[in-house]
């Protein structure tokens, strides 16, 4: 939900403007700026449920459970051979809250992690941190075996997976994207897909969004998809309401040049 110039030109009284989302690209941000508003978004309230589905994803294709939905589905009982995740790499780009969700989620499975980020020296939770700088980032692909995009769209990211990328992965790598599908080159991962250079995708997200009924993408056994559903979970407005009810309550106390939780504008 967002708010046009008009309506917002005529909100006289309007102090607190609270986005249901963690992007505030939809809202008239310069005229909120100069009439004085604040601006809270909802970042952090899908990390839970977006980790828990990329992990089940994951934890999908190691156990190759797609196969067995497969097999039920012919009514077939018959034998087939699983991995586990113990010893894999995974490598999370984006370490904000679902990234940090992602990593934590996984510290039991005994594998490796390898975190990307815009400020490497900031750290994280991953075993290993790095930048976007292209010959680390290429390092890192040729050895994950699981890649979980988390981080935000902008103009360095948008695009940042394709052909060259894909190929960089090993062949029974697996892509999980969680974030936003333009990230993605989508003709590239159709290609990898199609050629055999990747063990399968999970996807949330897709470019185009909505995913055409027509898309060759729903033609794959080995690419699940859903419908950009992961952080909708019974969690997710009780989490929201618990942010503007601080902030409202916040709002009425003497120390007003405090930043209000998940404040995005102004600069806190």
């Amino acid at each position: 939900m967002g708010i046009d110039e008009t309506l917002a030109a005529e909100a006289d009284g309007l102090e607190l403007f609270a986005c249901a989302s963690s992007g505030i690209n939809h809202l008239p941000v310069e005229l909120l700026r100069e009439r004085g508003v604040t601006v809270t978004n909802a970042a952090g309230i899908h990390a839970p449920g977006i980790a828990e589905q990329a992990v089940g994803n994951i934890l999908a294709f190691s156990r190759r459970l797609h196969e067995g939905w497969k097999q039920k589905q012919n009514r077939e009982w018959r034998h087939y051979q699983a991995s586990e995740l113990t010893g894999c790499t995974v490598t999370v780009v984006g370490l904000g809250s679902i990234g940090t969700a992602v990593t934590r989620r996984l510290a039991g499975f005994g594998v490796d992690t390898i975190g990307v980020r815009y400020t490497p020296s900031k750290g994280g939770p991953t075993d290993e941190v790095i930048g976007f700088d292209e010959t680390e980032f290429h390092s890192a692909l040729a050895e994950t075996d699981y890649l979980v995009i988390a981080c935000p769209l902008t103009d360095e990211t948008r695009g940042l997976v394709g052909k060259e990328e894909l190929v960089t992965l090993p062949p029974e790598a697996v892509v999980v994207n969680t974030a936003r599908g333009a990230i993605i080159d989508t003709d590239a991962l159709l290609w990898a897909i199609r050629d055999g250079c990747l063990r399968g995708a999970a996807l949330d997200v897709t470019d185009p969004e909505p995913l055409p009924e027509d898309h060759p993408l729903w033609s794959f056994g080995n690419v699940l998809i859903t419908p950009h559903m992961g952080g909708h979970t019974t969690y997710h407005w009780p989490r929201l309401a618990d942010i503007l009810a601080e902030n409202v309550k916040r709002l009425g106390e003497d120390d007003t040049d405090r930043p209000l939780r998940n404040q995005v504008l102004p600069t806190a």
